[in-house]
Parts: C-alpha cells; structure tokens; sequence
C-alpha cells in the first residue's frame, strides 16, 4: 500500500532535518527517509580526527543553537549527536534505515519506494550529501598490489595503513586534514596543486571575531548566482575544487610533509608525477572527491554528465522535485551548513507558494 503525504524529503542529515523544520513551521505534513541507521551517522562514518572546517555559531541550525562556546571547533561526533538532539527537540518525523531506491511518477504525484515501503506525495526534496561514489583514477588498478590503497570514504585513522611512506593523493580539504593526520605517524607525501587557501589562520582572535564574519559576508552574499563574478566562481569551484579553509600550504610544510605535483598515471606499478618523477610509497589515500549519482531517479531531469537541471534547486521540467545542498546551488556556501539554510527556506517557500496557488 502507497502511504499518502504531502512531501517527502531524501535524506535526514542537517540538510534534510532543516527542510522539515522549516516545513514543520509552517504546518505541512513531510517525513524524513534516511539510509542510515541512526541520525547523524553520515558524519560518523568519517575519519576519527575529522573536525568541522567553521566555528560553532556557523553550524546552528534553526530553532536550536548549538551547544558550547560559539568560537569552539566541532568534531564530527559532536556534529553527528547534535543532529540527533535536533530531530527529537523539533519533533521531525525521520524514518531511519530507509534507502531510497527510486523516485519515479504516476499522474500528477511522485512515488518514492525505499524498501518494502512506498509513498506517493506531491513533492520530493532530495537533500542528500555529494559524498556518494568515491572518484578513484582509472590507472588504480595498475597500482601494484603490494601498495595499500584506500579511499577518503574509508579512512578512519593512521593504523589502517602499513608501515612505511603514504601518498595523499588530492590537495583539497580532505587531502589536507588527512595528511595532518597521517603525518603523526608516517613519512606522508601529498600530491596536487591547491586551488586557493583562506590567507588569515581560523584560530587567532582577530579572525573569530572580524576575519570569519567577513569571509562568510563574501561567500553568502557577494559569491552568488546572481552577478558575473559569483557565475564565474562557480564554473572554477566545480571544475576544479574549493579553496582550503582551516588548512594553509605552509603548515603541512611546518608539518614535514612533502608536497609533489599530481598523480598522472602509474609505470611498473608505482605512481607517476606530472613531473615524470616515479614514487616508491607503501600507502596511498585517494582524496580525489566524489561522484554523485541519481540514477534511482527515475524522471528525465539530469544533463548529460549526471546533473540536475535546476535553477536553486526548482526543476522547472518537473515541477514538486526539489534539490537543497548542491554545490554553489545559490551561492559560495550552499553545501554548507550556513549556507543550505537559505536554500532550504526558500526550496520551503517555493512548495508554499504552489500549495496557496492550487
């Protein structure tokens, strides 16, 4: 049997939980479907000594501050039960352990089966994490067997590894704090070529207090869809990557770690550098990102490598699908916790608007 309801919203992480808020004050009918076991487990599952890149008062959602000092760093297990607290202190309806394996359409309403459950709804928010089919090079599989391989999605911390050298392979956030992290414990080498940093360091008193505020301004504000400037950002962002944030070139070189161009291909079973050095390593991570994929969405609205064709998350060609938390969806930080509330508001007021008109 169908279960009747008003919207369905993919995925119970703070991007889910914060489109039901929103729908919840306004007195519509949704329910949360999430894959995982528990609320918050998306951060969980992340390596051990993985902390958010933004200070407190940037991770609020709305309705419930988050606990502590504003200016204090989160770890991703606080993030994960601060989710957890937030679903039951704003009474959101969250089915956990619900896949989602198609979204498809019947007349005018949505179908949306997640095992032996199906519901049928007017609308659909998809607000799950980019972070679902991990990018790994092709020539991987010429690395010699001998090295151990892993990817970010897996790591956890240093003891995975077999002793002797490690390649991290991407210089982007992960790829950073990661090495940081291995470095404690094993000769680490990093590949690639960062895209940017934050030039002030996040822990001094003069950046919580002006930098950061003034950093957020730029990116929420100024860095958006709506001027050249933020369209031209966004084409750099996608294509090749976000800026550090809390870590700095400098510091993995005050760490000890080894910076090399990036990884090309592999020649007799090692990795090969864009500088047609060879690298003899026991270990390499692949930081190299994610690949999404919306294939359970059954419904002709992607472009040809995979995309939602969206303008802030409405599907014109589809009106009542909606998506929140895409990369630059709107702005610089819309896959942020800060930045995916305006989304969700405004994803939330655009279903409003359509349920007044009808």
């Amino acid at each position: 049997m169908k279960q009747q309801v008003e919207t369905v919203i993919i995925g119970g992480g703070q991007t889910g939980l914060t489109v039901g808020y929103y729908l919840a004050r306004r007195g519509r009918s949704f329910v949360i479907l999430d894959e995982n076991k528990r609320i918050g487990d998306a951060w969980r599952n992340r390596w051990d000594s993985l902390k958010l890149q933004t200070p407190a008062f940037l991770n609020n959602l709305p309705g419930m501050p988050f606990p502590g000092h504003k200016h204090a760093s989160i770890s991703k297990d606080q993030m994960a039960d601060y989710l957890e607290t937030y679903a039951v202190h704003c009474k959101l309806d969250v089915l956990t352990d619900h896949r989602v394996e198609s979204v498809s359409k019947e007349g005018k309403n949505f179908i949306v089966s997640a095992g032996d459950q199906v519901f049928e709804s007017k609308n659909v928010v998809v607000a799950m994490s980019g972070f679902q089919i991990p990018k790994i090079p092709e020539f991987a599989k010429d690395i010699d067997p001998s090295i151990f391989q892993i990817h970010s999605k897996d790591y956890r911390n240093p003891s995975q590894l077999k002793e002797g050298r490690v390649l991290i392979v991407g210089l982007g956030n992960s790829g950073a704090e990661i090495a940081m992290d291995v470095v404690k414990s094993h000769k680490t080498i990093i590949a690639g070529q960062e895209t940017g940093y934050l030039p002030f360091p996040m822990d001094s008193i003069i950046s919580q207090y002006v930098l950061i505020h003034l950093y957020h301004f730029i990116q929420h504000y100024i860095y958006t869809t709506d001027n050249s400037l933020g369209r031209k950002l966004k084409q750099k962002v996608l294509s090749k990557g976000e800026p550090l944030i809390r870590i700095r070139p400098v510091d993995l070189i005050n760490a000890g770690i080894e910076r090399v161009p990036r990884v090309v291909s592999t020649q007799i079973g090692l990795p090969v550098l864009a500088d047609n050095r060879v690298l003899e390593v026991e270990n390499i991570i692949w930081c190299t990102g994610f690949n999404s994929d919306y294939s359970w969405i059954k419904l002709p609205v992607f472009d040809t490598n995979g995309n939602p064709l969206e303008y802030r998350g409405f599907i014109s060609k589809q009106p009542g699908l909606y998506f929140v938390g895409l990369k630059f969806q709107y702005a610089m930080t819309s896959d942020t916790i800060t930045g995916m509330k305006r989304d969700a508001r405004d994803i939330v007021q655009l279903i409003i608007n359509d349920f007044i008109k009808h």
